[in-house]
C-alpha cells in the first residue's frame, strides 16, 4: 500500500535516480539529465500544499515504509476554470507493480472530492504507449493530437491530449 505525503529532503537522491534513467527520460518533455541534488533539494524546498490559482502542488509517493517512490503532480491549477494538469515520475523499483495506478487514484479522489475540481487533463508525447495505457486504465479519454506540437531531441514530436471529468471518475 502507498499513500501521497509532501515531499522531504530525504526524498532528494531517489528523486535524482528517477531524472537520471535514461529509460525514464526518453519519455519525458524536459531533459531531466542535466539536474543536480542541489536542483531536486530546491524543488522539494520550493513546493507548495495548497490550492491556488496557477499553482503546482507535488506530493511525493511513499511505500508503507515511507520511502520515497516517486512525484505526482497536479500543475498548473486554475481555481475559476477547476482544473489541473497531472503528471507522474516513478523511480525504476516502483515500477510495474500498479503503483502508479494506486497513486493516480489518489490524487484524482483528492482532486475531485477535496478541491472540487472539475477536470484533470494531461499531454503525452504519441510514442509513450507505457504511459498511455496508464493513464487510460486511469479512466483518463483520450481528447485530441497536437500534431508536430514540440522540439525535442533533434525532431518535431506529436502530444495526445486526455482528461477526465468529476463525472467520469
Amino acid at each position: 500500500m502507498i499513500h501521497l505525503r509532501e515531499l522531504s529532503l530525504k526524498d532528494a537522491e531517489g528523486m535524482l535516480e528517477w531524472m537520471h534513467d535514461p529509460d525514464i527520460q526518453a519519455g519525458f518533455q524536459t531533459d531531466m539529465m542535466s539536474k543536480t541534488l542541489d536542483d531536486a533539494k530546491s524543488f522539494i524546498e520550493n513546493a507548495q500544499y495548497l490550492m491556488a490559482d496557477g499553482s503546482s502542488i507535488h506530493f511525493a509517493i511513499a511505500s508503507e515504509q515511507n520511502e520515497y517512490l516517486g512525484t505526482i503532480s497536479l500543475k498548473d491549477i486554475s481555481l475559476r476554470d477547476r482544473h489541473g494538469e497531472y503528471a507522474i515520475s516513478l523511480r525504476r523499483c516502483a515500477q510495474g507493480k500498479g503503483i502508479a495506478t494506486d497513486a493516480t487514484h489518489q490524487l484524482l479522489t483528492i482532486s475531485f472530492r477535496d478541491w472540487m475540481l472539475e477536470r484533470v487533463y494531461l499531454n503525452v508525447l504519441s510514442e509513450n504507449t507505457k504511459a498511455i495505457r496508464l493513464y487510460e486504465r486511469c479512466g483518463f479519454v483520450y481528447e485530441g493530437t497536437s500534431r508536430k506540437h514540440i522540439y525535442l531531441k533533434g525532431g518535431f514530436k506529436t502530444l495526445k491530449w486526455y482528461g477526465i471529468l468529476k463525472e467520469e471518475y
